[in-house]
């Protein structure tokens, strides 16, 4: 309910040069109901002398928020020169003039038309002046004046927010700043108590207060436990007037939550915890989960877990779960249910963030017992070792016993075990293994220089459950006895000089052995016992593992004797001694006097920028397969240029006659003799065809041999001829052959590795006269020639 106390307040202002105040002569209480006028003076702007003029008024004060039916009366207008004869007209310009304030233009009352608000404008200033209406000149000055809004309480007090959130850590002490809170009226605050606020708490109490002047919200209750209560709504009273009975009042909600604080320890729900673990679980494999619960929340509920003491304090460990906060058991170690099956552990959960004002509430941790109980499950075999490391000679016999593994089921039952050999790490079958007992033996020669180590795989597996199985790997190491004789480093082919010296070095000598020693080689060289009397050559041994080939005699010749073979004995000083005999190759050849080799006999020889002899050799045969190539293509040549043998206007492929029967391929021998055809003298007379049964058995026709000087051509009509006429001859399942050579070639074989084995020399010149297409051949032989002539 609103209550609106109204004053009238008069002011009285002279003009200027004004010298005196008269009072009004009426005054009344309450609301004016006075006639509030205002004298304008009937001096003209052209006059300089001012009239004397009657008490006016320069201001008016109008009530806001009239609630009449009526216009509200403001005031009136009045001019000395105003008779009443209505010769006058009143006009009023300015703020709201003739829309809120209306005049009469012929008594000068002023009037508000509308019901006016000091909030929204609290001073309107206006113009009133006085004109003649005959001819509309003014007859005072325009005089200005204002009309002042009386403030009412009208308006509540308004918070700034209509809602207000804050908070507070919760068992904060009695008087703690919560927040403070700020209304504000919009009424005159110059102007009584009506914008005068005073702040009450309606709701909140008894845990908050709020400070009646400034607003500032604090609490009133000791230990406000946010695990009991985390949300408080408190709702506050702003009233105007100093917060007397007929105020006007605004209201606003605080919501208060209370934060967290680290006020409660961990506690686990339960003081014994029991998990199981199969004892085949790998390590870091969680066994169970365990949890402390804490009434906190964030960082303030983070909980640490530890093993403190337990007999299984080197078996397992726990870690938290960050996002569960949860302990989690992990296993640290294998666990074997054979060697224990029952674990006990103590557990202890602690905050990681301590807050010391609280320290009084106990200590922030907790513990529980942890019993883990061990399962037995079936495990495959254990080796006594991770692997075996195994020496064996390389001479052992076969079948001889190099080492044992051994492998034992660590179950209770025991069951018995089994060995085998991976045979993917041992796919030659070098060695073997005796099911039983594990002795791993050769199954086959051993050699130390083809292969040192040997690593095979050993599988031991139940008997009773061949799934349950485990490897180990097994290390053979080859040791090395002396079984291979020395040789020479390199393949040694020397020469000597025909005009050499005495005592002069052709060549030294090294050798290697595959075999070890521990101690290091020493070999020793010598002459073989044939070439050591007699021998155009002496060896000197150094002593280092090399030796030297020295001349004997002063002059060589290589006509006399071309190549020297040395055979040179090498021998070691192990046991058992081991001796082989390399052979040295030795050319006589042509030298300057400065000892530069000129030429040696006609296999060239060895040297820094030569070629070996294999080279050589594969280089000459390949020549003789070019020359032989090129006498056939020439023979073929002169063959095409003869009349063919089959002279036929038609087609030869019209006299060919398929009968589709296979013979009795190549076993078949009595089917048809093809060495009759290739030697004509070895007609066998006896022989009948195999291979079919003639309705009538003929006996084989004998026909003149042809002579050695027959001519091909004369020699296949004859055969041709025969074979027509013969009822027992081809075709009928093969072909006649004709593949008759003849005989008394003038030239005979033109094969040059005939030539190689014989005795003397050959005369070449007849090459010559067989043409062009022979110059190449009768060159290269006649080259050959002159080189032996000198």
């Amino acid at each position: 309910m609103r209550t609106y106390h109204c004053f009238w307040l008069l002011f009285w202002a002279g003009q200027p040069h004004q010298s005196f105040l008269t009072p009004l002569s009426k005054r009344t209480s309450g609301f004016p109901e006075t006639e509030k006028v205002l004298v304008l003076s009937g001096n003209s702007r052209r006059d300089l002398h001012r009239s004397k003029r009657s008490w006016m008024w320069n201001q008016f004060f109008l009530l806001e928020e009239y609630t009449g039916t009526d216009y509200q009366y403001v005031g009136k207008l009045h001019s000395d020169q105003d008779k009443g004869d209505g010769s006058l007209k009143y006009i009023l310009s300015g703020d709201g003039a003739g829309d809120l304030f209306i005049i009469n233009e012929n008594t000068g009352d002023i009037q508000a038309t509308k019901r006016l608000d000091r909030e929204e404008k609290p001073v309107y200033i206006l113009r009133a002046q006085a004109i003649n209406r005959r001819t509309g000149r003014p007859v005072e000055p325009e005089s200005e004046f204002i009309i002042k809004i009386h403030d009412i309480n009208d308006n509540e007090p308004m918070f700034t927010k209509d809602v207000y959130n804050a908070s507070i850590p919760e068992m904060s002490d009695v008087g703690t700043f919560v927040v403070q809170v700020t209304a504000t009226d919009a009424d005159d605050p110059t102007y009584g108590n009506s914008a005068k606020v005073v702040y009450s708490i309606l709701q909140g109490q008894p845990y908050f207060s709020v400070e009646s002047e400034t607003g500032i919200i604090k609490t009133a209750l000791l230990n406000m436990d946010r695990e009991n209560r985390e949300q408080y709504q408190v709702v506050i009273q702003a009233k105007d007037m100093g917060g007397q009975m007929g105020g006007l009042s605004g209201t606003t909600t605080v919501n208060i939550t209370l934060t967290d604080v680290n006020d409660n320890p961990p506690r686990f729900p339960q003081s014994t915890y029991q998990f199981r673990a199969p004892e085949s679980t790998p390590p870091d494999s969680p066994v169970g989960r365990i949890k402390a619960n804490d009434a906190d929340v964030d960082e303030n509920a983070e909980i640490e877990y530890s093993i403190t003491e337990g007999d299984g304090y080197d078996m397992f460990g726990i870690t938290t779960d960050k996002d569960t906060q949860e302990g989690i058991i992990t296993v640290k170690k294998a666990l074997d249910f054979e060697n224990k099956n029952l674990y006990i552990l103590k557990v202890e959960a602690t905050n990681t963030h301590v807050d010391p004002r609280f320290l009084y509430l106990g200590p922030f941790k907790d513990s529980a017992t942890v019993r883990i109980q061990v399962e037995d499950v079936d495990e495959p075999p254990v080796f006594s070792r991770p692997a075996y490391i195994m020496e064996v000679k390389e001479d052992v016999p076969i079948n001889s016993v190099i080492g044992t593994v051994t492998a034992q089921d660590p179950d209770a039952a025991k069951n018995p075990v089994k060995y085998s050999v991976d045979r993917h790490t041992d796919m030659d079958r070098v060695f073997n293994i005796n099911s039983g007992n594990g002795s791993i033996f050769t199954s086959k020669p051993l050699d130390r220089e083809t292969l040192l180590w040997h690593n095979i795989t050993v599988i031991a597996a139940e008997i009773n459950n061949p799934k349950q199985s485990s490897r180990v790997p097994v290390f053979i190491k080859v040791l090395d006895v002396n079984d291979n004789a020395p040789e020479f480093a390199m393949f040694y082919e020397t020469f000597v000089c025909e005009n050499a010296k005495a005592e002069q070095l052709i060549q030294t000598l090294s050798a290697v052995d595959k075999d070890d020693s521990y101690s290091g080689h020493q070999f020793s060289f010598s002459l073989a016992p044939e070439a050591a009397s007699s021998s155009n050559f002496t060896l000197q041994d150094n002593r280092d593992n090399t030796a030297g080939i020295f001349t004997r005699k002063t002059r060589y010749n290589r006509h006399e004797m071309s190549t020297y073979f040395l055979p040179v004995v090498i021998s070691d000083n192990d046991y058992p001694i081991q001796s082989s005999t390399e052979t040295v190759t030795i050319r006589v050849c042509a030298c300057d006097h400065r000892g530069k080799m000129l030429s040696c006999n006609a296999e060239a020889l060895i040297h820094p920028t030569g070629l070996s002899t294999g080279a050589l050799i594969a280089i000459l045969l390949c020549i003789i397969i070019l020359l032989v190539t090129v006498v056939l293509f020439a023979a073929l040549r002169r063959q095409r240029k003869k009349e063919p043998l089959i002279i036929s206007k038609e087609d030869i492929r019209d006299n060919i006659v398929s009968y589709n029967d296979e013979g009795g391929g190549e076993e078949d021998t009595q089917a048809f003799d093809i060495g009759t055809l290739r030697n004509p003298e070895a007609i066998d007379d006896n022989k009948l065809r195999r291979d079919i049964v003639p309705e009538t058995l003929f006996m084989p026709r004998r026909t003149a041999t042809a002579r050695d000087n027959t001519d091909v051509r004369d020699f296949i009509n004859q055969r041709l001829k025969e074979n027509d006429t013969d009822p027992t001859a081809p075709p009928y399942d093969s072909l006649a052959t004709y593949a008759y050579e003849g005989n008394g070639s003038v030239a005979e074989s033109l094969s040059s590795l005939e030539s190689v084995t014989t005795d003397g020399d050959q005369d070449y010149d007849y090459l010559s006269d067989w043409g062009p297409r022979f110059k190449k051949l009768a060159d290269m032989y006649g080259a050959m020639d002159s080189d032996k002539d000198s």
